[in-house]
């Protein structure tokens, strides 16, 4: 099996996306198939070919046309691009499946290739990223772009060979534009349990350094958009403190929202309580598990939110860490109130601090949240099992006609 995959971004640059993306790559190379690796012209600036990791990607460089920077026919040069790119290296490989991963541009161009030589597309939809781009405040929500966005992405969907997506709230997005639902598999999100397993300094050491002297320490790990919620988790803060005076917050990461968050703390006067340590390196991620009790996850309400699963509470549960998340459909997927971490009502300061209030006030819950998280992630949210969910989507459009 040769499958050649068709990405927005990938190594060096670090994401969920990114990490996800390794993740298929290494599964579909264990069950013995080919990949071939190819970014479009939104990956940046890059040698024509590069090695990274021991990784061999294809990269598209961006198209040179006097209305590539022009509104709206910038986004049609990454196809055009994108499928120039993509036709010699598909006619060399003579790939088995084309995987166009989000966002629909990818997808479009690969349908094109795909046409011309007779290779079915698989368009794996990670996020609807009209929604993505309304969220980072890149375009209005219902406005033009919005529309047009998510009309190229019902049109792919239409025109797709199979199709597959995250979560089930995707999916259930998907099947609701009218796509046939025996065409949209769910491949979720998981994680390596072994990834984080190397702790590589000390936690008390790490924790002194970073003035870490209270009881329990609540951490946020990952990127600082506005639909994280971390303002609202600060916010809870206060309260959280009247009745936790020794509680700290541990905000681990970096992103649009970092000088705000910062403000924020200032304002509320809480710098003894809350510690930024700046983005860190990947390899040191487990360290910073390591040295929080409770993970907190305060995504708002909103359509991203609601549909997309993420993947650091997966980790978190993975490291044995304790969750506390707030009720956004992507994040009741993934933790069962009670069993697997608890949940609160998204958007509510007051309800978030009451549930880390009542995992503080009852620490004889711990060990049995932390083993049934765990015991989860192992069971169902692992790379292998769940990247083996392509097999039979694969075979199924390369197996000869009866």
């Amino acid at each position: 099996m040769r499958v050649l995959h068709i990405l927005d971004h990938s190594l060096p640059l670090h994401s969920g996306y990114t990490f996800r993306t390794l993740e298929i790559l290494r599964q579909q190379r264990k069950l013995g198939w080919h990949t071939i690796h190819l970014t479009s012209a939104k990956h940046g600036g890059a040698p024509d070919q590069q090695d990274i990791d021991g990784w061999h990607f294809f990269r598209t460089p961006a198209l040179r046309r006097w209305w590539s920077g022009l509104p709206v026919l910038r986004q049609w040069a990454v196809v055009v691009g994108l499928q120039q790119r993509l036709l010699p290296i598909a006619t060399r490989c003579k790939p088995h499946i084309l995987h166009a991963h989000s966002p629909a541009l990818n997808a479009v161009a690969a349908l094109r290739v795909g046409r011309a030589l007779g290779i079915p597309v698989v368009y794996e939809i990670r996020a609807f990223w009209e929604d993505a781009a309304a969220d980072h405040g890149t375009s209005r929500p219902g406005g033009i772009r919005y529309r047009l966005t998510r009309a190229l992405e019902s049109h792919v969907l239409r025109r797709a060979d199979a199709i597959t997506t995250i979560s089930q709230g995707l999916r259930d997005d998907i099947v609701a534009r009218g796509i046939p639902a025996s065409k949209v598999t769910v491949i979720p999100n998981a994680v390596d349990g072994k990834r984080f397993a190397a702790v590589t300094r000390s936690p008390v050491k790490l924790a002194h350094s970073l003035g870490l002297t209270g009881s329990p320490v609540l951490g946020f790990i990952g990127s600082f958009y506005a639909y994280e919620g971390l303002a609202l988790l600060i916010a809870a803060m206060p309260r959280l403190l009247a009745d936790a005076p020794s509680a700290q917050l541990l905000l681990v990461g970096g992103g649009p929202q970092e000088a705000e968050l910062h403000a924020l703390v200032e304002a509320l006067d809480l710098r003894a309580s809350i510690k930024f340590t700046g983005r860190v390196p990947q390899e040191l991620i487990g360290d910073y598990y390591q040295l929080t009790d409770i993970l907190v996850y305060p995504r708002l309400p909103m359509r991203l939110t609601e549909l997309v699963t993420p993947l650091k509470p997966l980790e978190a549960m993975a490291q044995g860490r304790l969750v506390v998340a707030s009720d956004v459909g992507g994040h009741r997927e993934l933790i069962e109130h009670g069993k697997t971490g608890l949940l609160f009502k998204a958007g509510d300061a007051e309800a978030l601090a009451a549930q880390v209030l009542h995992l503080i006030r009852h620490a004889d819950t711990w060990p049995a949240l932390r083993r049934q998280a765990r015991a989860f992630v192992e069971a169902e949210r692992n790379w292998p099992a769940c990247v083996a969910r392509y097999i039979p989507v694969y075979h199924r459009l390369v197996a000869p006609p009866p």
